[in-house]
């Protein structure tokens, strides 16, 4: 894919967002596991970002099938769940095409997902492996700054929580957040009962990770 064929892209949704038709979606995929979890947490993301960030992004939860060719509609998808996933050879190459032509995926492992998810992606990129990404790296840096990486939302198994990323040709693709549980984060407060604190340390590196899909292309 040429630098060309990015910025067209690029344009697109700016002009999107100007018209206030800028949607990004979460991703349907199968194997069993619960993709559709954490029903309140896009929603919640996309109004923090069109506050804090001046986006113009639909409100409404959006759903696709990593199958479906309406992939190419979204610049950000957002992956979660506790289970298995599986990728088919047709999914596993629709998915490349897309984070090829432009788009970024942030895979958030919502405790379980993490065994499963790791096999899937190398149907994606057999070429490439994860790499644990460095406090440095833009990601943490957009307008809210993160200076010791990913914050740790919820325990899980204790560790500490981490960035990993898949970078083609220089440009981060795929983001996986690990050990941090940022989607139960952006939820109502209602549903975990998180301390308010740690519910605005886990959108503001949500709105970083959108800020980032739609600048770095």
């Amino acid at each position: 894919m040429t630098k060309h064929y990015f910025s067209l892209i690029f344009s697109l949704f700016l002009s999107l967002n100007s018209l206030g038709q800028l949607k990004i979606a979460k991703l349907k995929y199968n194997g069993g596991g619960d993709w559709y979890a954490n029903k309140t947490a896009l929603p919640n993301l996309i109004s923090f970002c069109n506050r804090e960030l001046g986006t113009s992004i639909q409100t409404d939860e959006e759903n696709v099938d990593v199958s479906s060719p309406a992939l190419f509609s979204y610049p950000f998808i957002y992956m979660t769940g506790h289970g298995n996933v599986v990728f088919s050879d047709t999914e596993a190459l629709n998915l490349r095409k897309y984070l090829l032509g432009g788009g970024f995926l942030h895979i958030d492992d919502n405790y379980g997902l993490d065994k499963f998810i790791r096999l899937e992606l190398k149907k994606v990129f057999p070429e490439l492996e994860l790499i644990e990404l460095p406090f440095n790296h833009p990601v943490y840096h957009q307008k809210f700054n993160f200076d010791k990486g990913l914050p740790k939302i919820h325990e899980h198994d204790g560790k500490p929580a981490q960035g990993f990323g898949l970078i083609y040709e220089g440009r981060l693709v795929v983001f996986y957040s690990y050990e941090c549980d940022l989607g139960n984060g952006w939820e109502d407060p209602r549903i975990h009962n998180d301390p308010e604190a740690k519910r605005q340390e886990a959108l503001k590196m949500g709105a970083n990770l959108v800020a980032y899909s739609f600048t770095n292309r």
